[in-house]
């Protein structure tokens, strides 16, 4: 593993290396086991490395309160909802989460969750999850994240909503509590977030400012932005799952249906493909085209003798000819021989060469 890499159950993630791609399953379980269960082998389908979930309880999360405190406003897609209530459809039951972790691994896909509270990450160190994610609102939480840090394992963070200084005092708590794996997630904490407030180059300020690989919590509609995060050089790309958005659910309008998660992931693996590296001159497949490129004719017969002009001499295609830069240099002088129109002019054919 190199510097500004991390390594998640024997995956490395970070410039270079393939885009790992994330599913995040949050509530769209619907308190669903075979819901839940239908998601990760519909994720693994649709060409996902890992899936997430959450790992709360109302009672984790908030206080079951009917205060004007405890109401979700703002323009939301919960606007008017109690706290307490909204947590108590969305959370996963702990009981399934073993068992989803299971089924994960036994497709070959990774599971870990994002925790809130001690509680949860003792939780998940029983079921030994390979990471850990920290949700944005979560990133000021400095004991939450040292009791995460202190686990030892790798740490991917999303950064909604914060400053350049919440973002570095949560990094220098994870590092100063011995957690030497880190990735960091542009992310903006709306639902759905707007495009315009995306601010993905962002991505590479992070990867270069904290040495780690960098990448994209998106919660967008559709797939545009996460391939732009990746051409930016996102390491890491999380987006929201689900079957069906006609499913009623609190996070099902601004997840990806398998067909559209599918299609992101093939967008991501082609636009790999393409970023390459620095290149400059002929490529494999470009060898065959070569011979397109212009090149000096002859265009007129000539006889033994006879003036080069731009009357006779033209730069064309195919390119089996003298480079057009050449042309100054033989204009003016006279051919060796009988030259007949359409051949490819060469230094022979040119007295005094």
């Amino acid at each position: 593993m190199t510097a500004g890499e991390i390594e998640i159950s024997g995956r490395r993630i970070g410039p270079g290396q393939p885009v790992y791609i994330v599913a995040e399953m949050s509530a769209n379980h619907n308190q669903d086991l075979d819901q839940a269960v239908q998601i990760i082998h519909a994720a693994k389908e649709a060409g996902a490395d890992a899936v997430k979930l959450q790992t709360y309880t109302p009672d984790t999360l908030t206080i079951d309160s009917d205060q004007e405190y405890f109401r979700v406003g703002g323009g939301t897609l919960w606007d008017g909802r109690n706290l307490y209530d909204l947590y108590g459809d969305a959370y996963t039951p702990w009981d399934w989460q073993p068992k989803l972790k299971q089924i994960a691994n036994d497709l070959g896909l990774d599971l870990f969750s994002t925790p809130f509270d001690h509680t949860s990450v003792d939780f998940l160190e029983e079921m030994r999850v390979p990471a850990y994610k920290i949700a944005s609102f979560e990133i000021i939480d400095l004991p939450l994240i040292r009791r995460i840090a202190q686990t030892g394992k790798p740490i991917v963070m999303s950064t909604g909503m914060a400053t350049l200084g919440e973002v570095e005092e949560a990094v220098k708590t994870i590092r100063e509590t011995g957690g030497n794996q880190l990735g960091l997630l542009k992310c903006t904490s709306a639902y759905p977030a707007p495009p315009e407030e995306m601010n993905l180059r962002t991505i590479p300020h992070l990867a270069e400012a904290f040495s780690v690989p960098a990448g994209v919590s998106d919660h967008t509609l559709g797939i545009a932005v996460p391939v732009a995060a990746v051409a930016l050089g996102a390491c890491i790309v999380e987006k929201h799952f689900t079957l069906s958005r006609s499913i009623p659910g609190p996070d099902n309008d601004f997840s990806l249906e398998p067909h559209e998660f599918k299609a992101m992931v093939e967008a991501i693996r082609t636009v790999e493909k393409a970023l390459g590296r620095v290149h400059y001159g002929l490529s494999e497949k470009e060898a065959t085209s070569r011979v397109f490129r212009r090149s000096l004719f002859v265009v007129k017969d000539m006889k033994t003798g006879e003036m080069f002009s731009e009357e006779n001499v033209r730069s064309i295609r195919p390119g089996h000819g003298l480079a057009p830069k050449h042309l100054s240099e033989v204009l003016g002088r006279r051919a060796a021989n009988d030259i007949a129109r359409g051949t490819p002019l060469g230094w022979s054919h040119i007295a005094g060469f």
